[in-house]
């Protein structure tokens, strides 16, 4: 028989999307790690990033479609070209990005957020300020760089 989320971390787990944030409140060292307010915290920081990300693709497609490129100079179309080729790699990363956003919401809501994929340590409140879809601790991924690039180099 599965367990409900309420069952295994009381009813004030699934809680924490409904609370509403003082506008200075900064997750501290003070606070139990991932506490309800951390993890509004950094729900409402996720969902944020990602609706920028959203609102930068829709004017980038709005302006897609507003811009042609029929310049008749043959240099300022292949600089337009250039430039709209440039955007669009932007844009799909960007696009991989709001994955890993939408990924780190759901590990959000699994109660797995801020731990580490590798050690299970807590990963660090400023590394996850720096970067909120962070995954593994700074040492664990400084250890996972150095085997990729080892690995890369052979």
């Amino acid at each position: 028989m599965a367990t409900a989320l309420v069952d295994l971390y009381g009813t004030g787990f699934e809680q924490f999307d409904q609370i509403i944030l003082p506008e200075d409140y900064r997750p501290s060292e003070d606070e139990e790690f991932m506490c309800a307010q951390q993890r509004a915290y950094f729900l409402q920081k996720l969902r944020d990033w990602k609706e920028s990300i959203v609102e930068e693709s829709r004017a980038t497609m709005a302006q897609l479609q507003v811009d042609s490129l029929r310049e008749p100079d043959i240099a300022d179309r292949a600089s337009s070209e250039t430039d709209w080729s440039i955007e669009l790699r932007t844009r799909d990363r960007q696009r991989k990005l709001i994955s890993k956003i939408d990924a780190a919401i759901r590990r959000l809501y699994d109660g797995e957020y801020g731990y580490c994929d590798v050690t299970g340590d807590p990963i660090s409140l400023a590394r996850l300020e720096a970067r909120p879809i962070a995954t593994m601790t700074l040492e664990a991924q400084e250890k996972h760089e150095r085997i990729e690039r080892v690995s890369r180099d052979d």
